[in-house]
């Protein structure tokens, strides 16, 4: 009886947790396809556990995920051997948008692509230690107590606190410059719901936090022939997003300071769909899908996995 009820409460756990350790993971690794990997081996490894004696068993998935991103960054730091420099990133993005099929990127347009989608926040964390990154996205981004970092990361809580501060001064989260009206718990709580709820296909969790008259548009870019409308209206929106996002995998990272997440199919970025949120309510939907901007993006994502 054992064996059925573990695989029921697994399965359970799988549905209920999986979308979030997967966006704490890829907020870690900066690499959809490892962050998969990572929340699937920890899953694993709460299967093989007797789950009657888990208390909290998000709580503990959430210790052991944090300690793989932490083993993989530190391992994928001791190997690294290119500098994470202004121009290894300017190379990249004409090579992923070559791949794209789009051609290189003039520096015309490079100003404007940096400018309209920039993941500074993802590239800016590589100048954190192992540990800082792991301290700083558990508690600054996903609001974890230090308490509960410090026995994910084998510190004492003050350790933590120091880390943290450090990781705040390398990224410049604590000044004022580039600060938002809404407060990030405020946009993580935001997407946390957005994402849980478009995973599974939840009309009603959509509902939940999206405003009555939220405003959806596609921008497909300039050279498409394609000029969707603008959607209005909660139920519109909802049922646009489950029908053309349903089956994706999402991940929460701030464009240019807005609340957004990105959409992976088949561990490919193929949209951001950016939020503009009023108190805990998103009121406007814009999904990226310009395959020049996808495409910087991409190169992005490259250069900070």
């Amino acid at each position: 009886m054992d064996g059925p009820r573990n695989d029921e409460q697994a399965v359970l756990a799988w549905n209920r947790h999986r979308p979030y350790l997967v966006d704490l993971a890829f907020r870690m690794l900066g690499d959809i396809g490892a962050a998969e990997d990572v929340v699937q081996d920890a899953f694993g490894r709460l299967i093989r556990e007797d789950l009657a004696q888990i208390e909290d068993a998000r709580g503990w998935l959430i210790v052991v995920t944090s300690r793989l991103c932490l083993d993989q960054i530190r391992s994928a730091r001791s190997r690294r051997e290119r500098p994470h420099d202004t121009a290894s990133i300017e190379a990249a993005a004409p090579a992923a948008a070559i791949l794209a099929g789009r051609g290189p990127v003039d520096p015309a347009d490079r100003v404007t692509l940096d400018d309209s989608v920039r993941l500074a926040l993802l590239v800016v964390l590589q100048r954190l230690t192992p540990a800082e990154r792991v301290v700083f996205v558990l508690h600054d981004i996903f609001q974890v107590p230090f308490d509960e970092v410090a026995a994910t990361v084998g510190r004492s809580a003050p350790a933590c606190r120091q880390l943290a501060r450090r990781a705040r001064q390398k990224t410049g989260e604590g000044s004022a410059v580039g600060r938002v009206d809404v407060r990030p718990a405020e946009h993580r709580r935001v997407t946390d719901k957005f994402i849980a709820a478009c995973t599974t296909g939840d009309l009603q969790g959509l509902l939940a936090v999206l405003a009555p008259d939220v405003w959806g548009y596609v921008d497909l870019g300039a050279e498409s022939v394609r000029r969707p409308p603008a959607v209005t209206g909660a139920p519109h929106v909802a049922r646009n997003l489950l029908h053309y996002w349903g089956g994706a995998t999402f991940a929460s990272l701030p464009v240019n300071g807005q609340p957004a997440v990105l959409a992976f199919t088949g561990r490919r970025l193929d949209g951001v769909l950016v939020f503009t949120v009023d108190g805990e309510l998103i009121t406007s939907v814009q999904v990226i899908g310009d395959p020049r901007k996808l495409g910087f993006l991409r190169s992005q994502l490259t250069q900070a996995g």
